[in-house]
C-alpha cells in the first residue's frame, strides 16, 4: 500500500464530487446554473479527469486493487454531499445521517488500515 497514492486519490475524488455537487445542485443556489444547463454539461468532460486521476492513484495506491478504491470514492463521495448540504441547504446532520457519515469515515479507514 502507498499512502502518498491514496492521499493523491482522495485529492482527486474530493475536487471531482464536489464539482459534481456543484455542478447538479449549484441550480437550486444560482439562477445562472439553472439558465446554463449546457454550459454546466460541458464542464462534466473536465471533472471526469478528476475521478479517471483519482481511480488511477488510488488503484496504484492499493497495489492494483479495484474494490478499496471503489470504497474510498464512495464514501468520500457520501462525506462531501451531505458537508455541502448541510452548509447550501441548512439540512442539519440528523441522527441517522450521522452515523451514515461515520460509517463512511469507517469504511475509508477499513480499507486504509487494515493490513
Amino acid at each position: 500500500m502507498q499512502i502518498k497514492q491514496i492521499l493523491i486519490a482522495c485529492f482527486w475524488f474530493i475536487l471531482g464530487h464536489t464539482a459534481v455537487w456543484f455542478q447538479l445542485n449549484g441550480q437550486f443556489i444560482w439562477p445562472w446554473f439553472r439558465k446554463n444547463e449546457w454550459v454546466l454539461a460541458c464542464t462534466g468532460v473536465i471533472i471526469s479527469f478528476f475521478y479517471i486521476w483519482g481511480t488511477k492513484a488510488g488503484i496504484e495506491g492499493f497495489g492494483g486493487l479495484f474494490w478499496p478504491n471503489r470504497f474510498l470514492g464512495f464514501s468520500i463521495g457520501i462525506f462531501i454531499y451531505g458537508v455541502l448540504i448541510s452548509i447550501f441547504f441548512n439540512e442539519g446532520i440528523n441522527m441517522k445521517t450521522a452515523v451514515s457519515l461515520l460509517l463512511c469515515l469507517g469504511l475509508i479507514a477499513i480499507q486504509v488500515l487494515w493490513k
